[in-house]
């Protein structure tokens, strides 16, 4: 990035975030914080209002406001992507703004950078499944937690986990501040503070019923930040299984969360995964049939078999 270039995008930094330091600005430009300062010394002299705060970092003067800037075609061809990702995977309220946002973007190109937009895009195809869109339920919920979370208000709900609960059900009610959502392998997350575990808890909305917006007020602690934040890993079983060739490719392309590592060999591809528990990939594996050899751990490799013995009974 050359000297112009940087001296804008810096202003444009500023604009988007109010105050920052010269070592973020150093850090964001992948330069030193000694030509940050001549950056922002040469913007102030050519009437560029920045001021700097000690200890705090620069800041643009209160008004001031940088009109639109054009896009190359390659910038208005990745906006006009992200607004038919979001209009794909987000829901309906999303969706609309997305679509309006694009329409505003294509009307302000200038006619080259439009035709030369309109070219590379049309090169490239974003492909959805119908379980890649959010459907009736999950759409709906998750207009319902955004706007909790923009109300910083509680949810209620009920949900259905895999593993069991004391009681032997696997339906439970949740009360939960939540913090955010979170897109992970095409399914829709909720992060939020569980009230009956007392910890923050991970739920599916595709697991949820009966959800509710309640009364009650929370606060998110000033020290979360959902972009940092990273769960702690409980997944502490190793489990092998050998694939066999004819069905290699398709078992590593499915996507299995748990899936560690490959390794080809001479007999099939050995596929290394991390689970809680054994019975996180029971039905993974049955779905393969003979093709798929649980190697260890022993505890997974009877479950296979039972449930290999009751399926032979039943038929």
């Amino acid at each position: 990035m050359n000297k112009t270039d940087r001296m804008l995008a810096i202003v444009l930094e500023l604009q988007r975030k109010g105050v920052v330091r010269a070592e973020d600005l150093a850090s964001v430009f992948e330069t030193s914080v000694r030509t940050i300062y001549r950056d922002i010394q040469a913007l102030s002299e050519a009437g560029v209002p920045v001021v700097g705060a000690t200890g705090q970092g620069y800041s643009l003067v209160k008004g001031y406001f940088l009109p639109p800037v054009s896009f190359t075609a390659e910038e208005a061809v990745t906006l006009l992507i992200g607004t038919d990702f979001v209009e794909q995977r987000f829901d309906t309220q999303y969706g609309h703004q997305a679509s309006a946002a694009g329409r505003k973007i294509e009307a302000v190109l200038p006619e080259g950078v439009k035709e030369n937009a309109a070219r590379i895009r049309q090169s490239i195809r974003l492909l959805s499944t119908r379980k890649d869109r959010l459907q009736g339920q999950e759409k709906e919920y998750m207009e319902q937690i955004r706007r909790a979370i923009l109300e910083q208000r509680k949810i209620s709900f009920g949900y259905i986990k895999g593993r069991q609960e004391a009681d032997g059900s696997h339906r439970s009610v949740r009360t939960a501040s939540p913090y955010g959502l979170v897109l992970n392998r095409g399914a829709w997350t909720l992060v939020a503070w569980c009230g009956l575990r007392q910890e923050i808890r991970h739920f599916r909305l595709s697991r949820m019923s009966g959800l509710t917006i309640l009364d009650d007020r929370f606060e998110a602690p000033a020290d979360f930040d959902l972009h940092e934040y990273q769960p702690e890993d409980d997944r502490h079983v190793r489990v092998c299984i050998l694939v066999q060739p004819e069905i290699a490719g398709k078992a590593a392309e499915s996507g299995n969360f748990y899936l560690e590592e490959v390794e080809d060999r001479a007999d099939g591809r050995l596929m290394t995964f991390r689970v809680r528990q054994p019975e996180d990939l029971l039905q993974w594996v049955l779905g393969w049939g003979s093709g798929a050899v649980v190697l260890e751990p022993e505890a997974l490799r009877k479950l296979v078999r039972a449930e290999a013995a009751r399926m032979l009974e039943r038929y």
